[in-house]
């Protein structure tokens, strides 16, 4: 299974195909949705109908392992970024596969 990764460029080339929008109107559209969405995300919370939802967890401090050297080494307490598709798109990607 290869790995696809849609750059921000080709997410706005794609809109601006589909919606007939200026390429460089698509990129600001794009920009601004990702910047929206990470300031929602900042507050603990940021949800799509029909799409999903992201959400801002706290993890802990642990004890991590280097596999090559098996050197043990704490990994500190952070923050991260979980992320929960809804029914529907469950749904119709269990539909594909």
């Amino acid at each position: 299974m290869s790995s696809n990764k849609l750059k921000k460029k080709d997410l706005a080339k794609n809109l601006s195909n589909k919606i007939g929008y200026s390429n460089s109107f698509s990129k600001k559209l794009v920009d601004d949705f990702i910047e929206i969405t990470i300031q929602n995300i900042k507050q603990g919370y940021c949800g799509f109908k029909n799409i999903g939802s992201f959400e801002l967890i706290n993890k802990k401090e642990r004890m991590g392992r280097n596999p090559k050297t098996k050197k043990e080494f704490i990994i500190s307490s952070r923050k991260a970024i979980s992320f929960k598709a809804s029914k529907k798109i469950t749904n119709k990607l269990k539909k594909i596969i």
